[in-house]
Formats: structure tokens, sequence, C-alpha cells
């Protein structure tokens, strides 16, 4: 049996340019060059459809390792919790108050790029500390 190498995450949202840019910023990913033919994203999307315009947008892991994460423009908006969320690793192999320091400093970061600063979960002697958060069109993600 073949082993799944590559994935994509995708994200439902109003403004996928803004909120690619916004994970951009987060994980270090960075905007792709723009399809062949095309000197920017905005040409490439001036040469789309109307409807289509502003409609998705693309943001990679410069080291070719993580997933490919693709933001497309829904007509509803966020109702419930998430179903799924990210985790980001930020105090991987930190424990007590050196953790708590990294969360801290990692939301302190975060927070000026519209990131909401949602509630702390204190480890509890089978789960590490963790700092629940939501970006910028309220989607729930963790740093932990």
């Amino acid at each position: 049996m073949t082993s799944i190498k590559k994935f994509q995450i995708t994200f439902d949202c109003a403004e996928p340019e803004r909120v690619a840019r916004f994970w951009c910023e987060v994980l270090g990913y960075v905007v792709p060059p723009p399809p062949e033919g095309f000197a920017t994203w905005d040409d490439f999307d001036r040469s789309l459809p109307a409807e289509r315009q502003g409609s998705a947008f693309v943001c990679i892991d410069p080291s070719g390792l993580g997933p490919r994460m693709f933001f497309q423009r829904v007509p509803e908006g966020k109702a419930v919790k998430n179903r799924l969320h990210l985790d980001v690793r930020v105090g991987t192999g930190l424990v007590g108050e050196e953790r708590l320091a990294a969360l801290e400093a990692e939301c302190a970061r975060l927070v000026p790029l519209g990131a909401v600063r949602v509630r702390l979960l204190l480890a509890d002697g089978v789960n590490e500390s963790c700092l629940v958060m939501q970006d910028i069109e309220g989607n729930e993600f963790c740093l932990d």
C-alpha cells in the first residue's frame, strides 16, 4: 500500500489573501511565484472572470516540507467551533514555566497580526499547557 506523502490544508474564509498572509506570518510560509506568464498575483487575479477575482490564495512552506495551504472564499461566515484546527508547535520539548514563557512570547507576536487570545489551558498531568487562539477570521488554533 502506498502512503500519501503530501497534503494540502484548505481554509474556507471571507478574505482569502488576508487570511493567507496572516498564516504566512504565523508559520514562516511564503506566497509562491505567480503562474507562468504573469508578473504578479494581482495580474493573474485581474485575468480571471470578475466573480472569481479574489476568490482564492495560496501559501507554501519555503522548505517544501510543510503542507501547502489553500484559502478559498465562501459566502457563509464562520458559525461554530472548528472541527479541525492547527496546533502551532512553539513549546515542543518544554515544560512548566519555560513552556508557558514560549507560548506567551508567541502569543505576543501574533496578537498585533490580528490573532485573538482565547484561553490558556494549563498542564493537567496528561497534556502540557497550550494556548487557544483565533486567527483573523475567528478560526481556532492552538499554540502548543
